[in-house]
């Protein structure tokens, strides 16, 4: 049956193609959006900013305020996917 069946679902192998494919863009772009590190770099870039006088206090406290409220969503989203 498992030859029968191959045969019969054959036009549909593109389709499959396709999805595993889409899934598999998927997987890399939500590992990518939720990645730590890019953000751990940006609130290191911006404390050296605020040090460096590039920036002031109401600027590096609001950045931040956003990069921790991301890091937080990144944090959750992992939380989520373990058991």
């Amino acid at each position: 049956m498992g030859v029968f069946t191959q045969l019969l679902t054959l036009p549909l192998a593109p389709v499959r193609g396709v999805v595993w494919v889409v899934e598999r863009v998927l997987e890399v772009a939500e590992n990518e959006y939720y990645d730590p590190a890019p953000v751990q770099r940006a609130l290191a870039e911006l404390e050296r900013q605020l040090l460096a006088g590039e920036i002031d206090e109401e600027t590096f406290d609001r950045r931040e305020d956003e990069l921790l409220d991301r890091l937080q969503e990144i944090r959750a989203y992992r939380d989520g996917l373990q058991p």
